[in-house]
């Protein structure tokens, strides 16, 4: 009994830790896109956002599916005291990694004329093809990351997403800067913020490999010989897993990434096919990749909190404490309801302040503030997602996933040639709320009976008008006050960070006063004890 606590306890710390080191990595993703876009312009950050997804998608596969299998799949073999068996289960799932690595690699590098000729771009062609290295630098990564959580050490595996985001974030910049000093090609120096990808993922290799060198651990990935021939139908069976259940948990932490991927596809070509010229539509396309690190940042903050909350959830599941689970997964999704319904709304109530304060200028203030609304259904999404994956359901979110690709792509095709680039922002908001709609029909069979009552949806909607009349109200009336002094962007950013506190507060208020969280569940939160003291003297123990 007292092991199993102990196991509970570490499964829990190193869930938190590696919860940690993801929104680390998650909010150096979002916060260096500001600087490079200001290094570089909108037509650079076009080139730039065009390419993105496809490093994404490497970016996934070696965090998130196939660490996450590998480490179940060790840890049960390890459990069994079976050592041959387990170096099996590494040295196999490398090969399957290596090839899987390869064949991306040779489908983007060999395909990337045509990509680029999709997107009506042909110099985004030598881009694709630097990122596509990434695919064959990921499978080490990924094998020893799935190993270190399989022995409970999340360290080596936090340390090395944070690693690599770092030095990735340092070689774009340092290149990005370097390259427009010396006069070149925006294509060139997209190339070379590029070539982050590559230093980055050799980083976290190596971080990886070092405390397999310290702890003499080296050995594990090293096969027995007559091993594979001796266990040929169990090497099919790790195969299969790591297909299927690797693939599924992988093509689920890709949301955004399919959004952002239909929209370098065709978003740039129906501009230019609505009568757009060809220069302007790249900055057009730039400029709504603003929206972006907004979104990340926004979505960072909405899931942070909530997300913290899986393990506690995955505990109780495996505990059979159905009353705990439930207050969990309540606690879990009113935290994500709460603050992507205030973050989305704060920011579209700010939007052109913030837009010249982040990017220099007001330029589709309008477009970016309802692009803002993707937070809501992003934090949504990620919660329930993880909700899912924590009851042991990974297909069903992955499905959920897949389709918000073909809607949004289809979506872009008719509202783009009406709407313009607002179409492209109303067409993420609807693709978005039917992958939300259908993960919610999903989870209601998982879970009978209600789980969000009517109350507090009511709450959080008079916290929300109230935040936006305020931060309206508050805009208009400081707007000649912070004109006044001679700089626009200084002003823009005294201006928002102002409302962002004002507005904050006043929801936050309206939310712990209207008794959205007891006094338990604000326990949870960081300064949870000083949010307490804002509950009604009433409300309190």
């Amino acid at each position: 009994m007292q092991k199993s606590i102990h196991q509970s306890k570490a499964v829990l710390k190193g869930a938190i830790i590696l919860t940690i080191a993801a929104i680390l990595t998650k909010i150096l993703s979002a916060f260096y896109r500001i600087p490079f876009q200001n290094i570089v312009g909108d037509v650079g950050f076009y080139i730039y956002q065009q390419v993105y997804p496809f490093y994404g998608m490497a970016v996934v596969l070696s965090t998130t599916g196939f660490p996450v299998v590998i480490s179940k799949l060790y840890a049960e073999q390890k459990e069994r005291g079976d050592d041959v068996r387990s170096r099996l289960l590494l040295f196999v799932s490398y090969l399957f990694l290596q090839v899987f690595g390869v064949i991306c690699f040779l489908i983007l590098y060999i395909g990337a004329d045509g990509i680029a000729r999709w997107m009506h771009d042909l110099h985004l062609a030598i881009l694709l093809k630097v990122v596509a290295i990434v695919f064959l630098t990921f499978p080490i990564s990924s094998l020893l990351r799935g190993y270190y959580q399989a022995i409970g050490d999340m360290i080596p595996t936090a340390l090395s997403q944070v690693g690599e985001q770092s030095i990735r974030v340092l070689t774009i910049i340092f290149l990005s800067s370097l390259f427009m000093a010396k006069g070149y090609s925006l294509y060139l120096v997209g190339g070379g913020a590029m070539f982050g990808s590559i230093t980055g993922s050799i980083i976290s290799a190596v971080i990886l490999f070092m405390f397999l060198k310290f702890r003499k651990e080296w050995k594990i990935i090293m096969p027995v010989r007559g091993m594979i021939q001796t266990y040929k139908k169990e090497v099919g069976a790790i195969w299969s897993a790591l297909f299927f259940q690797g693939l599924m948990i992988c093509i689920s932490g890709m949301l955004m990434i399919f959004t952002q991927l239909a929209d370098s596809l065709n978003l740039y070509s129906l501009l230019v096919a609505k009568g757009m010229e060809a220069e302007l539509a790249k900055g057009i396309k730039g400029v709504f990749d603003r929206g972006q690190p907004l979104i990340q940042l926004g979505t960072v903050a909405a899931t942070s909190m909530s997300l913290t909350l899986v393990p506690l959830i995955t505990r109780a599941r495996l505990a059979s404490k159905s009353a705990e689970l439930r207050e969990h997964i309540q606690l879990a999704l009113k935290v994500s309801i709460v603050v992507g319904a205030g973050a989305s709304a704060g920011l579209w109530a700010i939007m052109e302040p913030t837009n010249i304060m982040l990017f220099e200028n007001r330029s589709c203030s309008s477009v970016l503030g309802i692009l803002s609304f993707v937070i809501f259904f992003t934090s949504i999404i990620s919660t329930v997602i993880a909700i899912m994956q924590g009851m042991g359901n990974v297909l069903f979110p992955a499905f959920a996933v897949m389709i918000v690709f073909p809607l949004k792509y289809l979506l872009n095709s008719m509202l783009i040639s009406s709407l313009g680039i607002m179409g492209a922002a109303v067409s993420s908001l609807i693709s978005l709320a039917i992958v939300t709609l259908v993960l919610m029909i999903g989870f209601k069979r998982m879970f009978k009976g209600p789980i969000i009552g009517n109350g507090f949806l009511r709450t959080v909607l008079i916290a929300t008008l109230s935040m936006v009349l305020l931060l309206k109200g508050y805009l208009y009336i400081t707007d000649y006050f912070f004109s006044t002094f001679g700089m626009e962007r200084l002003g823009a950013a005294l201006q928002s960070i102002s409302a962002v506190l004002c507005g904050g507060f006043l929801f936050l208020l309206i939310v712990i006063r209207g008794r959205v969280f007891r006094e338990e569940e604000l326990a949870f939160f960081p300064l949870g004890s000083k949010l307490i003291l804002l509950l009604a003297r009433k409300g309190r123990r």
